[in-house]
């Protein structure tokens, strides 16, 4: 029996002294098993040669349109691509972009391609922020392509700023999860999403909290793809210790307090909210100003909790009429004598009324921490969607495909026009 076809993407790389972490983005597709083809432009070549893109590749690196010309490259490998990503893309590419340019065989390759398309921009800080640059970014994503918002960091020389290349890990997990499993999977473009991940942590003192094990890596992996297929994604992030998403802009949390205050802000601007965050349910009443010392007659100290703010249940209170968010929440259950976890998570959606949730079952730890995951999404019209075990990108693109189906009648954001213009993170 013949082997599948693998995954096609075309990598195209544009004359910015990043060019040479395309080489590990490369890299990183050809060993997770896609065939790449790399289309460097003139000065991309004066960066990273094109010996380097031959070897890492396999096949051709192509930068003219008179190549294989009795094969109608330029035409052939649009079509045939399963993706194209531009890492990186500078100010001049994507002025050549909106101007439908096809002086090279990548912009001849951009005008042809209709599978999804990824931007990945680098450059100074100035020339990100330049009017003739947001311009041309809103424009290209007014088009359908996902022009990633640059990290801020150290830039060329002394500098630093906005525009930096994000780190080549993250743009690969970006690019994989916008490979399309099928072509039905709904898009997120001109969406405005808000995901919270991570634990809180409520102090007892100075050196200690009460916390969970909860590592963000469920809520990261809904930031990406979220990206991924389009949407403009915020992150609350409780004591995170994981590299920021690409093309997502995160906000660092603590507690449940805080998170709460900024999700109820957030989410009057959003058209989702996906808590998968794992809040503390309790908070000392009296944190102590100074370290607790250990007593020496070996007693404990009496500790008096109070409950912490509901959040996924305040959101519910408090949306109204029909530009309410989609709310989707998650319950880590374990089962116990009354209930197995999944009985114990459809009472809880009865209970908070958001509109999904997800169900895990963390009996003995199983999911916190671990690449994989399985779960069954309940939504509440008596639906329930079993995800077998895998990636936890996989059980993302289960939930947005639920989300997307929610928001196909769903009216867009408030201030969406106004975003629009001054460009989003997709």
């Amino acid at each position: 029996m013949a082997e599948p076809r693998r995954p096609r993407v075309v990598l195209g790389v544009a004359g910015g002294i990043a060019a040479y972490k395309a080489c590990e983005v490369l890299r990183l597709l050809v060993e997770s098993g896609h065939d790449v083809r790399v289309l460097p432009t003139r000065s991309a070549l004066r960066f990273v040669g094109t010996a380097t893109w031959e070897a890492l590749s396999g096949q051709p690196a192509t930068t003219d349109v008179f190549t294989d010309v009795h094969e109608v490259a330029h035409v052939r490998l649009g079509r045939e691509a399963d993706l194209v990503l531009v890492v990186p893309a500078t100010a001049d590419l994507m002025a050549r972009m909106v101007h439908g340019r096809a002086d090279d065989m990548l912009t001849a390759t951009l005008l042809t391609a209709r599978c999804p398309v990824i931007v990945v921009p680098a450059m100074h800080t100035e020339m990100w922020e330049h009017p003739a640059t947001r311009d041309n970014v809103a424009t290209l994503r007014a088009r359908g392509v996902r022009v990633i918002e640059p990290a801020v960091g150290r830039l060329t020389g002394p500098d630093s700023g906005k525009g930096r290349l994000p780190d080549p890990e993250q743009i690969v997990d970006l690019a994989l999860s916008a490979l399309p499993r099928d072509r039905s999977t709904p898009d997120l473009t001109g969406r405005r999403v808000l995901v919270t991940a991570g634990g809180t942590r409520e102090p007892l003192d100075p050196v200690r909290y009460l916390g969970n094990r909860s590592s963000g890596l469920m809520g990261y992996a809904l930031a990406t793809v979220a990206a991924a297929r389009g949407a403009e994604v915020s992150v609350l992030a409780a004591n995170v210790s994981l590299p920021d998403p690409a093309g997502v802009q995160v906000v660092a949390v603590e507690t449940t307090a805080q998170l709460h205050d900024i999700a109820v802000q957030a989410a009057a601007e959003v058209d989702a909210v996906v808590m998968a965050a794992a809040p503390a349910d309790y908070r000392p009443v009296h944190p102590a100003e100074a370290k607790i010392k250990k007593a020496s007659d070996g007693s404990a100290p009496a500790i008096e909790l109070v409950q912490t703010p509901d959040i996924l249940a305040d959101l519910v209170r408090r949306r109204s009429g029909s530009t309410a968010p989609v709310l989707v929440g998650f319950a880590a259950e374990t089962g116990d004598d009354q209930a197995v976890a999944l009985d114990h998570g459809r009472r809880k959606l009865a209970r908070k009324g958001c509109d999904l949730l997800v169900v895990n079952d963390v009996s003995g730890g199983r999911v916190f921490g671990h690449d994989e995951t399985e779960a069954v999404v309940l939504d509440r019209d008596g639906g329930e969607h079993p995800v077998a075990r895998g990636s936890k990108h996989d059980l993302a693109h289960v939930v947005w495909d639920l989300v997307a189906k929610r928001l196909v009648s769903h009216p867009a954001s408030a201030g969406r026009d106004d975003a629009a213009s001054e460009g989003s993170t997709a």
